[in-house]
This record gives structure tokens, C-alpha cells and sequence, in this order.
């Protein structure tokens, strides 16, 4: 059985790894807490943001709390996109996963600080999945950080 949708990437010293998924764990701060509080446009920017990266959008499914917050996922033919917001502290959760190379979930991120209007956002960036290139087979060990931004 061949592995489906590998990542390859390069690590520090040149060396190939193979991985089946980038995760990015993003949190938005400062966001304008009306579109956060929208059911509308929550889901409008995370379906447009998988849209953005490249991604096949398979399902959605968006919930409006009471008295505020949204909390919704995408799901993607490469994986998911999921957020729950705190409209009241404009801020905003979201992971952003991806399976294989033909997306980048941090243009998903990058879209969604303009949406938002975050004054300030982080990330990030996990290799989950890492294949284990003597036996080909997915590595017993936790995921491992690709990179982290603070802007």
C-alpha cells in the first residue's frame, strides 16, 4: 500500500522528510469583534479561506452561541478548518490542517488576519504525521514544530 498525499519538505540541514499533514495553530488578537459575532461572515471567511489555499471544500457546519461567539469547521478533502471565536475579546482560536502538499495553510492564515482585522495574530506550524523513512511507515513519536510566528 503506498502512502497517499505525503508532505515533503527539507529540514535545518538539508535532509528530506516526508510528513502527511501541516497543522497551523493560529490565534487571532484584536479582531473587530462585529465580525467576529457574525454567523454570516465567520463562515463566508472560512470557507473563502480554504478556497484561498487551494483546498477541495467537502462539508461545513457553523454554530452562533448565545449570548455571542461562533464556532465552526470546514472540512476539507485535505483535512479541516476549524475556529471558535470570542467576539467579546476579539479574539479568535483557529487550526488550519492540511494533508499533503497541494495546500499551505498559512495562506489560510494570512487571509484570515485581513478578514478579522487582527492587529496582532500567531501561529504555529506543526509537521504531524511524520513518516519514518527506513520503514515507511508513520513514526511512533509526537508531531513536530515547523515553525512559530508572532507578528
Amino acid at each position: 500500500m503506498a502512502v497517499t498525499s505525503p508532505f515533503t519538505a527539507f529540514n535545518e540541514s538539508g535532509i528530506e522528510e516526508i510528513h502527511l499533514g501541516q497543522h497551523v495553530l493560529a490565534e487571532f488578537f484584536e479582531c473587530d469583534p462585529n465580525t467576529l459575532n457574525s454567523l454570516d461572515k465567520v463562515e463566508k471567511y472560512m470557507v473563502d479561506a480554504a478556497l484561498e489555499c487551494g483546498a477541495t471544500i467537502v462539508q461545513k457546519c457553523f454554530h452562533m452561541f448565545n449570548p455571542y461567539g461562533v464556532s465552526g469547521v470546514v472540512i476539507i478533502s485535505e483535512s479541516h478548518l476549524a475556529i471558535h471565536t470570542w467576539p467579546e475579546l476579539g479574539y479568535a482560536a483557529v487550526d488550519l490542517f492540511t494533508c499533503g502538499d497541494k495546500c499551505d495553510p498559512k495562506v489560510s492564515y494570512e487571509f484570515l488576519k485581513k478578514m478579522f482585522n487582527s492587529k496582532k495574530a500567531t501561529f504555529t506550524e506543526l509537521k504531524r504525521g511524520i513518516i519514518d523513512r527506513e520503514t515507511m511507515k508513520v513514526a511512533e513519536k509526537p508531531f513536530e514544530i515547523m515553525q512559530q510566528l508572532e507578528n
